[in-house]
This record gives C-alpha cells, sequence and structure tokens, in this order.
C-alpha cells in the first residue's frame, strides 16, 4: 500500500537491527574480555523491494559501509538501542568514553558519533581508525548521495566526535515507505507546483513552443547521452533554461507542463526568502535548497530571476562586492546541479549578459497574436456557458491585446457573473465591460 513500508521493508529493517545488535554485543563482550574474539553472522534480506535490499544491490556496501549506515539508522528504530546494550555490560553505571556517543535535545538515548563507529570497526587499531575516518569524506557515497555524515563540533573539538546524521528523507523512507515532497519553509524556500492543464491548454508562439519541446528532449535523453553514449566526461550534467518575457505569457505553466509530461518535481523557488541583507546567509539559503534538491532529478524553477540575477554593479562598498559573490555562488550551485534549471525574468535586458553565456536555452514568451488570442477565447469559456451569436472571437482577439492570464482572468470573472445572474450566458456587452474592466487593472487604458 502506498505511503506504508511494505513486508519485505520492516522484515529487513528488523533483521539489520538484529544483526547490528549481536555485533555491537560481540564488540563489548570482547572489550570488556568477555570473549577471545567474535565472527559477523551473514544477514538475508527476504525482499527485493526493500530500500535495504535495493541499497545493497546498487551500491554493494562494504562491512563497515552497512554497520555505520544501521548505527545511524537504529536509534531512529529504537530509541534506547545504544543505552540498552551498554547497560548490560555497564549494569552499575560508569563513564565509557571510547563508545563515544552524544545526547540530542530532545532525545534521552545515545546518538552515535564518529567514534562510535571507529570503536565498533577498529577498537584501537590506529590504521583502521584511520579507515573509518575517510568513509566520512566528501568523495564517498555517504556523502555525494547525502545519505549520511558527521555533524560540525565546536571549533578544537576532535571531528570524530561529531554526531552521525541520517538525512530524513531515508528515515521516512526506511519508516514509511516513501518519501513526502518537502514544505515550503525557510529551510526549504521553494513550493511544490502542479497544474491539472495539459500542452492543449497552453497556447504559445510557434518559435517557443518548437524551443520548449528542445528541452523536453533533452530531459527524455540526457541519461542515455550521458551514460550510453559516454559524454558525461564531456559535457556538464545539467541544463539551463532562461525564459523571458512579459507577465502572463505562460512561463510558470511552461515550467510545470514540463514536469508534468516528463514525470518531473518542479518547485518554484522564492527568491524573496533566499536573498538576505544580512552577509553569508544567501549563500546559506542556497546551499539548503541545492543540497535537498541534489539527485532528486527536480525542476527548479526561479521566478523573477533579475532579482538576483541582475547587472551587477561595479565594487564601490562592502555590499557590493557580497552582493556579486552571492551572484557566483548561485551560478555556481546551478552549473552544478545535474537537473533543469529555468530562470524566468519579466525583461531579458534586466539580466546581466555575462551571466547569458550560461544558458543552454534563452527562450522568449512574447505577447500573443491575434490568431493565438483567438484560439485562446476559443477554449477558454466552459461549455456550459453559452455565447452570444455576436460575439466574434477574430474581432474580439485582433481589438484586444491581452496575455493568456489576462483572457482567463476575463472568463474567470464572466463565469462567475454568469452564475450569479443565473443565465448561464455572456453577451457581448458583458465580454466587452469584463475585458474593460481587466485593462483598468493592469493599470491600461484601451
Amino acid at each position: 500500500m502506498k505511503g506504508y513500508p511494505s513486508q519485505g521493508d520492516a522484515t529487513n529493517l528488523q533483521s539489520a537491527i538484529d544483526w547490528l545488535k549481536q555485533v555491537v554485543t560481540d564488540c563489548l563482550r570482547f572489550r570488556f574480555g568477555q570473549a577471545n574474539g567474535f565472527e559477523v553472522m551473514s544477514l538475508k534480506f527476504y525482499s527485493e523491494d526493500s530500500w535495504l535490499a535495493r541499497l545493497m544491490e546498487h551500491q554493494k556496501p562494504s562491512y563497515e559501509e552497512f554497520t555505520v549506515l544501521m548505527l545511524v539508522i537504529a536509534p531512529h528504530i529504537q530509541p534506547n538501542f545504544f543505552t540498552r546494550i551498554i547497560v548490560e555490560h555497564l549494569p552499575e553505571g560508569g563513564d565509557f568514553p571510547e563508545f563515544g556517543g552524544v545526547k540530542g535535545t530532545n532525545h534521552r538515548g545515545i546518538l552515535p558519533t564518529g567514534e562510535t563507529a571507529q570503536f565498533i570497526l577498529a577498537g584501537d587499531d590506529l590504521d583502521k581508525r584511520l579507515e573509518v575516518q575517510r568513509l566520512f569524506n566528501s568523495d564517498h557515497w555517504f556523502a555525494k548521495k547525502r545519505i549520511l555524515w558527521l555533524a560540525p563540533v565546536p571549533e578544537g573539538e576532535p571531528v570524530m566526535s561529531g554526531r552521525l546524521v541520517l538525512d530524513p528523507e531515508v528515515v521516512e523512507q526506511l519508516t514509511l515507505g516513501t518519501v513526502s515532497k518537502p514544505r515550503f519553509s525557510i529551510e526549504f524556500p521553494a513550493e511544490y507546483i502542479e497544474t491539472d492543464m495539459t500542452w492543449d491548454d497552453l497556447v504559445l508562439h510557434p518559435n517557443t513552443l518548437r524551443q520548449i519541446h528542445e528541452i523536453e528532449h533533452w530531459i527524455t535523453h540526457n541519461e542515455t547521452l550521458l551514460k550510453g553514449w559516454g559524454m558525461k566526461r564531456m559535457i556538464k550534467p545539467g541544463y539551463r533554461a532562461l525564459f523571458y518575457g512579459p507577465p502572463g505569457t505562460g512561463k510558470t505553466l511552461t515550467a510545470t507542463l514540463l514536469g508534468k509530461q516528463t514525470g518531473k518535481d518542479v518547485f518554484r523557488i522564492d527568491l524573496s526568502r533566499v536573498v538576505s541583507k544580512y552577509i553569508g546567509e544567501t549563500e546559506k539559503n542556497l546551499s539548503r535548497l541545492f543540497d535537498k534538491a541534489e539527485n532528486k532529478n527536480w525542476i527548479l524553477f526561479f521566478d523573477e530571476a533579475d532579482a538576483l540575477f541582475g547587472k551587477r554593479t561595479d565594487v564601490r562598498d562592502a555590499h557590493d562586492k557580497y552582493a556579486n559573490q552571492e551572484v557566483a555562488y548561485l551560478l555556481q550551485r546551478i552549473e552544478g546541479y545535474n537537473g533543469l534549471v529555468i530562470l524566468a525574468t519579466n525583461q531579458r535586458a534586466h539580466i546581466d549578459e555575462a551571466f547569458i553565456r550560461r544558458f543552454q536555452a534563452i527562450i522568449h514568451f512574447p505577447m500573443p497574436r491575434p490568431e493565438e488570442r483567438c484560439q485562446i477565447w476559443r477554449q477558454a469559456f466552459p461549455e456550459q456557458i453559452a455565447i452570444a451569436s455576436d460575439i466574434d472571437w477574430r474581432q474580439v482577439a485582433a481589438r484586444y491585446e491581452l496575455t493568456g492570464a489576462g483572457i482567463i482572468s476575463v472568463t474567470h470573472y464572466c463565469a462567475v457573473e454568469a452564475l450569479a445572474d443565473r443565465s448561464c450566458a455572456v453577451t457581448s456587452r458583458q465580454l466587452e465591460a469584463a475585458i474593460l474592466r481587466e485593462f483598468t487593472k493592469e493599470g491600461r487604458i484601451v
């Protein structure tokens, strides 16, 4: 059942926890002179569908890697896992610093640290302890896939005394059988966007639509290009596109439909929540965002991108210097992202030309032409509304220059009024009044 761990998940997880308990217990028995050594028992998985089984198949972790993974998972499954084992060997209490471990803010049990992993896997063997430490390097798949990492420690304290941190999504995958979409927050200033519309509902200039299909082709065939054809060593993995044009011309909807068509989640980034007046905070916000998105293959949509990608200023003071550093950092993260990044702006001229060359596609979303406006008008009204016979959509489209969003706004207003007066019809006078209302709202005079 969707949203719950499968029987294979629960069975394999319990087997792995029992396996780890035996490893830790045998290690402590050896440490306290209760045994001359111990032999690691084998572990069998019962389902290929479980997260752990898939991890074993894809990553083929070593004994050391799997042990570290289970050490950090254990407290999330059994809060008293380590406490219970240690009490068995220190029934009268006492300090045991060799084991490592820390107390959490809310969690009352022991949380494993890098020192815990070193104790279990290496004991006092210095060479082995250093090998364990290398498991937490940035080039290890733990870090690259953002599975787990060492929490930073106060300056001057041993690095390996940092707590082992498991990515919350891994915890969710193990316990709930799925990973929910992140919610918009200060920690994740991006909103998941979706639509019930289809490509048939989106009316674009033919040149714009052709370029959009080129992006769709990249999404579909990029994996083959990089891996199957071996071009990974020559080209960067991601794709960067700039959408520019007046508001309401379909930039956001296009990004959403690209995700819907290709099965990718689309997140719209709120740059007003990302950019901070405090030095260094913008980079931190961006770092959290891209770290979360890494390896997810999401489509990242930066709306009103000129808020950060506007014309760079000459460095006259410290503020200018750090503003330019923020842009440089964002460019670095965008170019390193292995998915699709779309930046949108109302005016291309607002974007610094030095950034333009970083994009594979620069796509103009112009005001719709009369023939395109006519098509939008024909598609906009629901079939339940009777359109007056003297309304000629070609004439309406030719006379009134509106964006697609503007036309939908007029349609919305007319539909509500038709329901309110129970006529379920729209006359030419009502339509014209609604159009003039939209022009007034936009600050335009007919």
